[in-house]
């Protein structure tokens, strides 16, 4: 017998009616019916738990522990999850070599796969766990294309390793191989340090990309305060997890959505976030992306507005001391939030997924001053933010560059001209550059590449071999959040389409003044004119499979090197199908 319709949940305009409700569904019941669904699970509401487990690195390896208690709390609250999984490629493995190019392109095919997931079996509302750098916007991508209640949650941090009594984290290792290539580390040394530089689950430890994002999805408020700070391995993560199932549940009962919550001064928090704890060049990608799910315009130029009017507070790796269990140690990303709201760099009054504000949600917490990982604003380690944009007429669509932790602001070199990573890092182990050079790796855009590079390895390399502030690198790729030195990524336009960043020939002279903003090539228009008439496209080596289709369709690193027209574009939304 059906069950009585008054026990109903009241699934007339929710996707998962499709699916589970009348005669005709039938046929979708009977496949519920063999995965052990009761019929009152079946006419619950349908909450897509997805993760992106794998056992391809420890970033991941702990989330399929935290969709377990997400589902637990999703039951709780009287939903029926689902869980699935999709795909991350783990950059601390695939830096330095061709696995590389996978990277971006793997924010594209997770935000892909989680829509179709959700789309073909017809999902009410997502919870989404990620690790990895590019699993985190991917996931809240998908959440915003998809416009269904949602909440993320970040899977946590590595624990610090430690070695020779200081705190440590793989960024020391990928220098370390530039210290050993200059014969200043040891094999022994080296050996040492690997065993002990990673020793949990959970993604890297310092502000890189994976931290930032994860304060992001707190300041944007898609996640539940707090949430994005307890390491991996702590148990504290599965209470998270458990209230953002119960939490996704109450955002279907009052159908608050994403692009409720992630509005225009929502991506100015964010932004705000990332500047002020010193956060990864990715942000500057990522953001606008997610805007573009939401069919708003925030491109790379807004973002560097942003950053560059935020004060600098977080005192954490790369450029500063801290990792992220230390943050966590004094309240997390509340006491950074409350910092940069109390000094009015905050839009209070946005709306986050506990239905409050974000006012709302940091009335209660103190700032500690007991110690010195986030200042006030009122008393900054600098007046403007650890990253800032870049624009002139080597980068006309602009660039950007993470100045937490650098000394000089300014630098003038000349030109060292690499195609690619590989010859670029070749060059960089035999030493084969000078100080005062200016190291340039170009197509290694979205296009060029194709999947837009980070240079970590290479940009390590010259930092372990104690030339970091000795030199400057310029390309159309990326950088990892681990990366510090004078490193100016994103450039465009990029090399594949004639820009002039592959314009460039080895001896010119190249200013860049992060003070000011500017990025130039000390040569006339018509100069840059001239060589753009010699100039002939490249073919990349990838003429087939999932790169090349990427290239056919990537756009620019401006606006976030997307893949499809964006939220701006739809004639409807899944979330009203």
């Amino acid at each position: 017998m059906p069950l009585d319709e008054k026990k109903m949940f009241d699934k007339s305009g929710l996707p998962s009616r499709h699916v589970s409700v009348g005669p005709s569904k039938a046929p979708a019941r009977s496949y519920y019916y063999a995965m052990g669904m009761s019929e009152e699970e079946i006419y619950r509401p349908f909450v897509g738990v997805a993760t992106c487990w794998n056992e391809a690195a420890p970033c991941n390896i702990s989330l399929s522990r935290q969709a377990k208690a997400a589902k637990t709390g999703v039951a709780e609250a009287h939903g029926t999850a689902r869980e699935f999984t999709t795909i991350t490629v783990t950059d601390g493995i695939a830096m330095g070599h061709a696995g590389m190019k996978s990277s971006l392109v793997s924010r594209e095919v997770i935000v892909d796969s989680v829509e179709l997931t959700m789309r073909g079996h017809c999902y009410d509302a997502l919870v989404g766990i990620a690790g990895c750098d590019k699993s985190l916007p991917g996931m809240m991508m998908a959440m915003l294309r998809l416009n269904v209640p949602s909440v993320f949650m970040y899977g946590g941090s590595i624990l610090p390793g430690r070695y020779k009594g200081r705190d440590v984290t793989v960024q020391d290792l990928f220098e370390a191989v530039g210290g050993h290539s200059a014969g200043t580390v040891s094999d022994e040394e080296l050996h040492e340090l690997e065993c002990v530089a990673c020793p949990s689950a959970g993604s890297c430890g310092g502000q890189f990309t994976a931290n930032t994002m994860a304060c992001v999805s707190e300041a944007i408020g898609l996640a539940i305060p707090g949430s994005a700070g307890a390491p991996a391995p702590y148990e504290s993560r599965d209470q998270y997890a458990e209230a953002s199932g119960r939490t996704v549940m109450e955002l279907i009962h009052r159908n608050l959505r994403p692009r409720d919550i992630v509005t225009r001064e929502a991506l100015e928090n964010a932004a705000t976030v990332v500047a002020a704890s010193g956060g990864s060049t990715n942000a500057a990608l990522h953001l606008p992306a997610m805007a573009h799910e939401a069919g708003l315009e925030f491109d790379i130029h807004e973002v560097a507005e942003i950053f560059r009017r935020t004060p600098y507070i977080a005192d954490l790796k790369p450029g500063g001391r801290y990792v992220a269990k230390d943050l966590f140690e004094i309240g997390g990303v509340p006491v950074l939030m409350k910092a940069l709201l109390d000094g009015g760099f905050l839009h209070g009054d946005c709306i986050t997924v506990t239905g409050k504000t974000i006012a709302e949600n940091l009335a209660d917490v103190k700032f500690p001053t007991d110690q010195d990982i986030i200042r006030p604003t009122s008393d900054p380690l600098s007046t403007w933010g650890g990253v800032v944009g870049l624009r002139g007429n080597l980068s006309p669509q602009g660039a950007i560059v993470k100045v937490a932790g650098l000394k000089e602001l300014r630098f003038t070199g000349t030109a060292r001209c690499f195609d690619s990573e590989e010859e670029a890092f070749e060059a960089v182990e035999r030493e084969d550059y000078k100080e005062g050079d200016v190291i340039v790796i170009r197509y290694e855009g979205p296009r060029g590449g194709p999947g837009m590079r980070e240079m970590l390895a290479t940009t390590a390399a010259i930092y372990g071999q104690g030339m970091g502030d000795k030199v400057a690198l310029i390309t159309d790729g990326r950088f990892s959040g681990a990366t510090r030195g004078f490193c100016i990524g994103h450039v465009g336009p990029e090399a594949a389409v004639g820009g002039p960043i592959g314009l460039l020939r080895d001896g010119d002279r190249i200013v860049i003044d992060a003070h000011a903003g500017k990025l130039d090539v000390e040569l006339s228009g018509e100069e840059l004119a001239k060589r753009r008439e010699s100039w002939k496209p490249r073919q990349h080596d990838y003429q087939s499979g999932t790169l090349w289709k990427y290239a056919q369709t990537v756009g620019d690193a401006e606006k976030g090197a997307v893949t499809h027209p964006g939220g701006a574009a739809e004639t409807h939304c899944y979330a009203d199908i």
